[in-house]
Order: C-alpha cells, then structure tokens, then sequence
C-alpha cells in the first residue's frame, strides 16, 4: 500500500494539521492550498446533495492557521430550488482563522446561441512529460518565456513572462481520496503564485480566492495558467484560468497584499520542490 501524504489527520471530532501543511512563509502557518482544500470538502460532503453541484467558492484568509486542534462549523444561508447557499470556517482554540461560501446550482438545460471563447486555451505538458497519475505529485511549472517547457526547479522560470502550473495534488485528509471539487479548490489556491510571481520571486500573499467552475475538472492533473496581474501601493488582483485535458473549466481571482519583508524568491522554491520530491 502507499502511504499518501495528506494535510490533515481526523482528530477527536476535527482536525490537525500534519507537517507537511506548513506554508513557506511561515513554518508556523498553515498552507493556504490546505485550508482552501479543507473548507471546500467540508462545504460539498454537507451541502452538495439532491442533484445540486458547486460552482463557486470564495474563501477568506484573514488569519493565520496554527498546527492546532481544527473544526469546522456549518451553516446553510439559502436552500431554493435552483440555488444554495452555504458557509464554512475554520476555527481554532475559539477564534476564526478562515472561513468559506459555497455557492450551488441545479444543472438546467444549456441556452441557445453563441458565445465569446478565450481565444487560446491553454496547453498542458505532454504526457511524456507529466503521466496520468492519481497520486500526489511535485508541481511542475512554464512560462511564456520558453513556451512547451515545463520543469519542476522554479529558478528556471525566474522571469516577467505569464506563468503557468500542472499539478495532481497533495490529499485533505489522510487515507481519503479527493474529489473533483476540493482538487480543483486545492489547485486553484495556486492562482496566487502564478499571478504574482516575477523575476524576483514572489513578494505578494493572497489573503482570498474565488474559484468558479462551469464543470468539475476530469482526470487527477489541474492546470493554472495565469490571465493578469494588477498591483499598486502593494496591492494586487490576480486572475487565471484553470484547465485540464479536456481544456478550460473554470476561473480564480484572489487579492493579495504584499509580504515584501518576507520575499520568497525561487531559490526557496526549489528547496521546497527538491524536500518534497
């Protein structure tokens, strides 16, 4: 049997973070794909049920997670016959580190006409290069710099071009396999370093994201491919577009505010891919 790293382990009605949810600007903090991940299992094994889906989710960041004792309180905010509502946060030792909203819709029947397209969708890596896999896997990365070469060393993508990731990612909760909406939420957290990533690392944090899916990704392997980067006074919107083999399924925002004390540079990016692989 392999043994699948995960954040969290179930502990005594919650959760507690394992080692490998430490975030890279803290060793203290809690990652925020693990808590994107976490709020987005929650919101679909209680509230996506009788036929209705999850099309978008909005999660707050405002505090840092510690390697605490976690639960996960609920509450249904609207419950009609095509629309749900539900939120979700993330509370330890009685303070709200994070919180989560769900919204949920009732597949319909799809309006004629046509529409607007990206005009490019984006590509991910051969399979030669990134196999299908259901296991978690070291993110690779690519840039419009070197279009077609993805790697897995971040110093090699250094630079001002737009920046994409393929990833099949880490699990929830030990022993658990993902389903197709946490794995999109936990991917699509990566929106913050492809949009705020230059040639000098990373000097901006997310403290939010948005994800919106038109369709649940297929297959374990989720692209994010970076659409815009605004920033001013050391603040910043970031929007990409995720994808799979199939192509473009949906989008993520965050707004990010910036860490310039505590830069990350690619140099520490590589470490973390090299002890992760």
């Amino acid at each position: 049997m392999v043994d699948v790293p995960a954040y969290f382990d179930e502990v005594d009605g919650g959760y507690v973070p394992t080692p490998i949810a430490a975030s890279q600007w803290s060793a203290a903090q809690v990652v925020g794909p693990a808590l994107c991940g976490l709020m987005a299992r929650e919101l679909e094994r209680e509230h996506a049920t009788d036929g209705f889906v999850p099309v978008r989710l909005t999660v707050d960041m405002f505090s840092a997670a510690r390697f605490e004792h976690t639960t996960t309180p609920m509450v249904r905010v609207r419950d009609g016959k095509r629309i749900r509502v539900a939120d979700v946060a993330v509370m330890q030792g009685g303070k709200m580190a994070a919180r989560a909203s769900v919204v949920l819709l009732q597949p319909s029947e799809q309006p004629a006409g046509s529409l607007w397209h990206r005009e490019f969708e984006p590509l991910p890596p051969a399979l030669d290069i990134a196999p299908t896999t259901d296991l978690p896997q070291i993110p690779l990365f690519s840039s419009d710099a070197e279009p077609g070469y993805w790697s897995s060393v971040p110093t090699e993508h250094e630079n001002t071009a737009r920046k994409r990731t393929w990833q099949s990612p880490m699990r929830v909760i030990t022993g658990e396999e993902l389903s197709p909406f946490t794995r999109a939420a936990l991917v699509g957290e990566a929106t913050s370093m492809m949009t705020n990533w230059g040639d000098a690392g990373i000097g901006f944090i997310n403290t939010d994201m948005t994800l919106a899916l038109s369709r649940m990704p297929d297959g374990a392997q989720i692209g994010v491919e970076a659409d815009s980067h605004l920033s001013e006074r050391g603040m910043a919107v970031g929007v990409a577009t995720l994808f799979d083999r199939r192509g473009a399924f949906g989008s993520c925002m965050v707004t990010s505010v910036s860490n310039a004390a505590r830069q990350i540079s690619s140099a520490q990016l590589d470490a973390v891919m090299t002890s992760r692989s």
